[in-house]
């Protein structure tokens, strides 16, 4: 068989003319292709136009809509103020990140910030910008505080809340100092001197040495003297520490200062760690417990009702650090637990506010405190306090004073023209000497259910509100006096309605009120009735998240067993509503 040629060998060699041809074609090809591809990328270039718009826009609508949310949020309970801003600031920066991610990578410098937050976040850099010199000043002071520890507070404000610094704060100001301390800075001969404050053999047989207390004995100087082992220059250091620590106790001019700037950076590392750890710490526990108690020991001195106007300007500048109005208002109307000058102090900062909420219904128990003992005081001595509040409420605190029945109208209206005399109040014997109006049935019902409504305002405790409604419905009871109180109730936050609910029956003797009954079915009749839905959905709300969060709550268990006691098909209402497991 002949060997075959192979097959390419078998075509002929084109012409030239039909080279051209081809070369026409594929340039033709070629100009097509090109034209396709410019058209795709100007399509791409205005998707791309089209998407990044698209993402500005949904960006910033995103920015107006959590602004808006956030401006209708700060009008809440205080409570829920926080919490709620943090997370809707969470969700909109994360929102912003995709969106950045989507469009060129990164974050626009402009994108809108609610209100609220710029306020907290210029709080926050105020706050940090006061730490340093408020830690300077306890320097200077030379407290027995360790420099150190001050000087790291600086850059690290939440070492405050440190096991270590907190023991520190503690022995402060007590008087005391660390056993691990004396150990470090002067070796284990330096303890002769001193009592070990921690160790106990029943309560606290083996306490961690980190843990122990020490304060110096009655004999420390000639202890320490007799100490050997114990080095000259570490001798003069701890006589130098006794020194400062018997100074800082002292009732003296120097100690107060020490005391004070150190109740300020207290006050000022306290705010600054709950503005950057809202999300787990409770407002309650820093406007309503550790601020006023701060606010309260560095103004009241002692028992007297003489306040100093200095130490309260101090106040009021610790106080302008915190953000929000309502919170401000939480602490002044916690002041005042611990005795009458506390509680003076709290009328006096309230009456200087910028802007004082529930004027009249303050007022009204601010005379109510200056009169305690249904016997006139000395004008001097109120005098001396009504100078602190604002000049332009001197004058309405006098004229309610005049019409108080706290003490005998004759007396009320001497002491009024005293007190106006010493606060130079020109005009005020023509005004207190007015005609009086008669007070008709309904001005005295109005007056006494808004006054209720304004202590309910000002978040009185439970227990006063429930005794106030109490007095008036025993003073005068009919249908319109209960209807008026269950509307006062309706009126204040649910958890509040439910704790003066559940303390209404029962008196200052632990008696069960004889109307209580009827009152509590007209209450329980109204809450469930659809006119007051609103407040029924509220009610179920709160007690709903009390039941998740402590479920043998005593205010969940007395609030439904007092329903219960009153109608048990409310009772089974609620108890469905809440999620209660069925009995």
């Amino acid at each position: 068989m002949a060997q075959t040629e192979p097959e390419n060998g078998n075509r002929p060699t084109p012409s030239l003319e039909e080279i051209q041809q081809g070369w026409r074609n594929l340039a033709t090809r070629v100009d097509q292709l090109e034209a396709e591809r410019g058209a795709l990328e100007q399509e791409n270039k205005s998707l791309r136009t089209l998407l990044e718009k698209t993402i500005e826009y949904r960006q910033k609508s995103h920015g107006e809509l959590v602004n808006l949310i956030a401006g209708l949020v700060s009008k809440l309970p205080i409570s829920d103020v926080g919490v709620v801003v943090s997370r809707l600031v969470e969700h909109n920066t994360h929102v912003n990140e995709v969106c950045a991610a989507l469009a060129n990578g990164k974050i626009e410098g402009n994108v809108l910030q609610p209100a609220i937050l710029k306020v907290l976040e210029q709080t926050k850099r105020d706050l940090v910008a006061a730490v340093k010199p408020t830690v300077e000043e306890l320097i200077r002071l030379d407290t027995p505080l360790e420099t150190k520890i001050l000087q790291s507070l600086i850059s690290q404000p939440d070492l405050f809340f440190s096991q270590e610094v907190i023991r520190a704060n503690r022995c402060f100001v007590k008087g005391q100092v660390p056993r691990e301390r004396i150990v470090r800075e002067f070796g284990e001969a330096a303890l002769v001197g001193f009592n070990d404050l921690t160790t106990d053999a029943k309560l606290n047989p083996r306490p961690k040495p980190e843990e122990i207390v020490l304060g110096f004995k009655n004999d420390f100087e000639a202890l320490l003297q007799q100490e050997p082992a114990l080095p000259a220059d570490k001798r003069k250091e701890l006589l130098a520490l006794h020194q400062r620590v018997q100074r800082s106790k002292a009732s003296t001019a120097e100690a107060q200062a020490r005391k004070n700037a150190f109740l300020k950076l207290s006050f000022i590392l306290e705010l600054l760690h709950y503005y950057h750890h809202q999300n787990t710490e409770t407002p309650e526990g820093t406007f309503a417990q550790r601020l006023p108690a701060v606010i309260e020991q560095l103004v009241v001195t002692n028992d007297q009702d003489n306040l100093d106007e200095k130490l309260i300007k101090q106040a009021e500048s610790l106080l302008a650090f915190v953000a929000g109005p309502d919170q401000r208002l939480m602490i002044v109307n916690n002041i005042g637990k611990g005795g009458r000058a506390g509680r003076t102090l709290k009328f006096v900062l309230a009456l200087r506010m910028d802007k004082v909420p529930e004027l009249d219904g303050v007022i009204a128990t601010f005379v109510k405190h200056l009169l305690p003992n249904q016997k006139a005081p000395p004008p001097k001595s109120l005098a001396a306090i009504l100078r602190l509040v604002k000049p332009e409420l001197q004058r309405p605190v006098v004229k309610a004073i005049a019409t108080s029945t706290r003490i005998r109208k004759d007396e009320a209206e001497a002491l009024s023209l005293a007190l106006g005399q010493e606060l130079g109040l020109k005009g005020i014997e023509a005004e207190l000497k007015k005609p009086e109006v008669a007070v008709t049935p309904e001005m005295e019902q109005q007056a006494a259910w808004e006054n209720i409504k304004a202590r309910l305002g000002q978040r009185a405790s439970p227990n006063d509100i429930a005794t106030a409604i109490r007095d008036r419905l025993h003073a005068k009871y009919d249908a319109d006096e209960v209807k008026q109180s269950w509307l006062a109730l309706t009126a204040a936050e649910p958890m509040a309605l439910v704790r003066i609910f559940c303390l209404l029956p029962y008196l200052p003797d632990g008696q069960t009120d004889p109307m209580a009954q009827a009152i509590m079915e007209s209450y329980v009749s109204r809450l469930t009735h659809e006119k007051y839905t609103e407040t029924y959905a509220k009610v179920v709300h709160a007690l709903r998240n009390l039941f998740k969060v402590k479920p043998d709550s005593p205010a969940l268990v007395n609030f439904i067993s007092l329903v219960k006691w009153v109608n048990a098909e409310a009772a089974a209402r609620l108890s469905h509503d809440i999620g209660l497991p069925a009995r």
